[in-house]
C-alpha cells in the first residue's frame, strides 16, 4: 500500500467475514462504473494498518471505513450519500439525499444494523475470496 493508491482511490475496509458486508462490496462492484473504488477486508495486513492509521479499533470494529483523498470517513458518513453513493450509477446515486438527515439519527440506525449483522445475516469462517474478473479491485 503506497500514498498515491490510497489518495487515488476510495478505499474500503470491510469486514471480511460478514456475509452483509461482503453484498455491500459486491453491490458497489456492480455499480463502480468509474472503477473508483478499492476493497481490503479489516482482517487482511492492508485492513489492519489502514484501521490503525486513522486511529480505529482493530478489534470488534462497527463500522466499515472509506478512505478518500486521505480522509477517513465511517458509519453513514461513508455508506451514504457522502461519499460512496455519488459515485454510483443511476438510481443508487440518488440515496444521496439521506444525507439530509441529521448524522446523529443516520448513525443510530447504521449502528442497529452494524451491532446486529452477524445475527441477521450470518457470518463466514474466513474472509471472501475475490474472483478473478475483480481481484484487481481488492488490496491485500
Amino acid at each position: 500500500m503506497n500514498q498515491d493508491t490510497e489518495n487515488y482511490h476510495g478505499i474500503i475496509v470491510f469486514d471480511g467475514i460478514c456475509n452483509f458486508c461482503n453484498s455491500s462490496v459486491n453491490f458497489i462492484i456492480a455499480r463502480d462504473e468509474k472503477n473508483l473504488f478499492r476493497f481490503t477486508p479489516m482482517q487482511s495486513s492492508t485492513g489492519q494498518k489502514l484501521l490503525e492509521k486513522h486511529n480505529l479499533s482493530r478489534d470488534n470494529i462497527d463500522t466499515f471505513l472509506l478512505v478518500k483523498n486521505s480522509k477517513a470517513l465511517t458509519k453513514s458518513d461513508a455508506a451514504l450519500a457522502i461519499a460512496i453513493a455519488t459515485e454510483l450509477k443511476r438510481p443508487w446515486n440518488y440515496l444521496t439525499i439521506l444525507s439530509f438527515i441529521p448524522r446523529p439519527v443516520r448513525d443510530y440506525f447504521y449502528c442497529l444494523v452494524a451491532r446486529n449483522r452477524y445475527k441477521w445475516f450470518g457470518k463466514k469462517e474466513q474472509c471472501m475470496i475475490p474472483t478473478p474478473d475483480v481481484r484487481n479491485k481488492f488490496l491485500t
